[in-house]
C-alpha cells in the first residue's frame, strides 16, 4: 500500500516550522509504505535508497554472524527514525546491518536524492536528522557499554524487565538473539532463574514470579 500525504507530518513536531519549498519536496518525493510481521526491510550489504521515519509499528535491527548468531542492535518504533539508514545515506554506503518487521510497520520513505535535497536546503530538516541521529548513536553507546562491562544475567534480566509485562511471549532463541549469545546458553541461564523462583518457564513464554530479585540482577 502506497499512499502520498503530508498529513504524517504532525507526528513529527519537530518538523512543524518546515518551510514551504521542504514541504513541496516532501510532498512530490515522500511516499508511505506499509508491511506486515515478518518483512525483511533491509539487509547487510543492500543499497540504501531512502530515509525511513517510522509512523506505526516496530522492526529489530540486527548483526548476523557467520556462524550465523544474531546480536540486537537496536528496535525502530513509531515517531523514530533508523540510524543505520542515515549513516549509509550521509556516507553514501550499504547497510552493515539487517532489519526485520516485529508489529506491522507504517513508514514514510524520502528517496536518497531527496533527503540530500532537504539536508541542504532546509535548516529545519537537517537539525531533525542530526539530532535523531546524535541521539540513537547514543542509545548504541550504551549497548556496547552493556555488552563489554555487564554480565549476561544482569543483561538477561534488563531483558525480561524490560518487557514490562509479568509474562513475556518469546522464545529461548528470540531471547537469545536479543543478547547475542546461545539459546543454550539463555536456556541454562533461565532454567537457573527459575530454580531460585524468579521466574517462571513454558513454551514460548516466560512470567516473571519475582522481580525484586531481578532488579537486584540488573544492577549487578
Amino acid at each position: 500500500m502506497i499512499q502520498s500525504s503530508l498529513e504524517w507530518l504532525s507526528l513529527f513536531p519537530e518538523l512543524a516550522q518546515l518551510d514551504q519549498h521542504a514541504k513541496e519536496i516532501l510532498a512530490k518525493f515522500a511516499r508511505i509504505v506499509e508491511a506486515p510481521v515478518g518483512t525483511i526491510g533491509y539487509r547487510e550489504g543492500m543499497p540504501c535508497g531512502a530515509y525511513v521515519m517510522r509512523l506505526a509499528g516496530k522492526s529489530r535491527v540486527y548483526k548476523m554472524s557467520t556462524s550465523g548468531r544474531e546480536i540486537l542492535l537496536y528496535r525502530v518504533g513509531a515517531g523514530e527514525t533508523c540510524v543505520i539508514t542515515t549513516t549509509c545515506l550521509l556516507g553514501d554506503s550499504d547497510y552493515p546491518a539487517s532489519t526485520i518487521v516485529e508489529e506491522p510497520i507504517r513508514d514514510v520513505l524520502i528517496p536518497a536524492n531527496a533527503f540530500h535535497q532537504l539536508m541542504i536546503d532546509s535548516a529545519v530538516f537537517r537539525k531533525f536528522v542530526m539530532t535523531n541521529y546524535g541521539a540513537l548513536i547514543s542509545d548504541l553507546i550504551v549497548l556496547l557499554d552493556e555488552v563489554a562491562f555487564h554480565s549476561l544475567n544482569a543483561r538477561l534480566a534488563k531483558v525480561l524487565l524490560d518487557a514490562n509485562n509479568a509474562t513475556i511471549t518469546r522464545t529461548h532463541q528470540q531471547i537469545a538473539d536479543e543478547l547475542g549469545t546461545a539459546r543454550e546458553v539463555v536456556s541454562r541461564q533461565l532454567k537457573r532463574l527459575e530454580l531460585k523462583g524468579a521466574v517462571s518457564l513454558g513454551r514460548g513464554h516466560v512470567e516473571i514470579t519475582d522481580r525484586i530479585t531481578l532488579e537486584k540482577m540488573a544492577l549487578a
